[in-house]
């Protein structure tokens, strides 16, 4: 009998749905829209207090009702993601300006205030993972050398290096915090972020002594846009995959804008996100590499398209998942056709005398 896993989905990760309308102001109104349009999890971040208020995790009763309201929509929580936390975790000052927005107003202007925010922010997600049994945190790494990933001219020796150890510095904290809880933080690889590719992913473990709960959110479309071999980094990196976001992407070459974008907008850039199906990521073989190699965690979408709106988005792309979804066989198809050898026929089957 095979041994191998069945995706678990569709799941929706809510951040780009959230906003003042009704049906997306609340847990309420946003598990119902999932539940409408087939959606069985919810990825939930946790950046706004009207959907979730990590300073009330002591709270029981605040959490069960939380809980049970997106359980009556035939909901669970897939994962917690904490990608703004995360971002920042660790900022270079040249980005200051821009990551103030991700920050409440009480530390903006103050970077070792947000900084202290932000670790906050982290361990009560990771608390809250735990504490309703999902057990991973999606986040974002933040980054102190992004300003130095393509230089002119080069980085002093010694500058990278000293950017990972400072980096793992602040994570490992966070890391030990999470194992004690039994929680996985996957980091999204991200172009802004210190961990953009497997390289520097490694980088990253060789400097946290390769932590058990420093694991991966795999999501093809960043590695897409940046030309790596995205069914080849699952064969890489398959042993710490434990988070999956279903968001495709294309790359049209373009005689003016390369993968950097030229500045442009996401619709004039020649790598742009799109709803799944209509870009160019080989989502078959995605789901085929990662059914291989036993993944079981949820197969989540996170719309960020510049053409189609996010209403079809949500309705293809919950369809999508689930008719992508390997259900595996608990039988080898030639189980019926295999028989043991006794002693001594294999070599006479091979045509061995002794």
């Amino acid at each position: 009998m095979t041994s191998l896993k069945t995706i678990r989905g569709p799941g929706l990760f809510i951040a780009q749905y959230l906003g003042a309308a009704p049906l997306f102001s609340d847990i309420d109104g946003v598990s119902g829209f999932a539940a409408q349009n087939g959606f069985k999890a919810l990825q939930v971040p946790v950046h706004d207090k009207a959907i979730i208020d990590t300073e009330r995790l002591e709270e029981s009763d605040y959490i069960d009702d939380w809980r049970a309201t997106i359980e009556r929509h035939g909901l669970v929580v897939s994962d917690i993601a904490a990608h703004r936390a995360g971002q920042l975790l660790a900022v270079h000052p040249a980005y200051d300006g821009v990551m103030d927005a991700f920050a409440p107003a009480e530390v903006r202007g103050d970077p070792a205030a947000r900084q202290l925010y932000a670790e906050q922010e982290l361990r009560r997600a990771i608390a809250l993972a735990a504490r309703i049994g999902a057990g991973k945190l999606a986040t974002f790494s933040g980054s102190l050398l992004w300003p130095f990933f393509y230089p002119y001219p080069p980085a002093p020796p010694g500058l990278i290096e000293r950017g990972f150890a400072a980096l793992a510095a602040r994570w490992r904290p966070l890391l030990d915090f999470a194992d004690r809880l039994g929680v996985d933080i996957c980091f999204e690889l991200h172009p802004g972020q210190d961990l953009h590719d497997g390289a520097t992913f490694a980088a990253f473990l060789a400097q946290v002594d390769n932590h058990p709960r420093a694991r991966l959110l795999y999501d093809p479309s960043h590695l897409r846009l940046q030309h790596l071999d995205y069914l080849g980094f699952i064969d890489r990196w398959h042993a710490r995959i434990a988070a999956f976001h279903v968001k495709d992407a294309e790359f049209r070459p373009s005689p003016d804008r390369g993968v950097y974008g030229g500045y442009g907008d996401w619709v004039d850039r020649p790598g742009r996100f799109r709803s799944p199906g209509d870009g160019d990521i080989d989502f078959s073989g995605i789901f085929s590499s990662l059914t291989r190699y036993g993944y079981d965690g949820w197969a989540v979408l996170e719309w960020e398209c510049c053409l189609k709106n996010a209403f079809d988005g949500a309705r293809e792309g919950a369809r999508f998942i689930a008719d992508h979804i390997i259900h595996t066989t608990q039988r080898d198809f030639d189980a019926g056709m295999r028989r043991s050898a006794p002693p001594g026929e294999l070599d006479r089957m091979l045509g061995l005398r002794s």
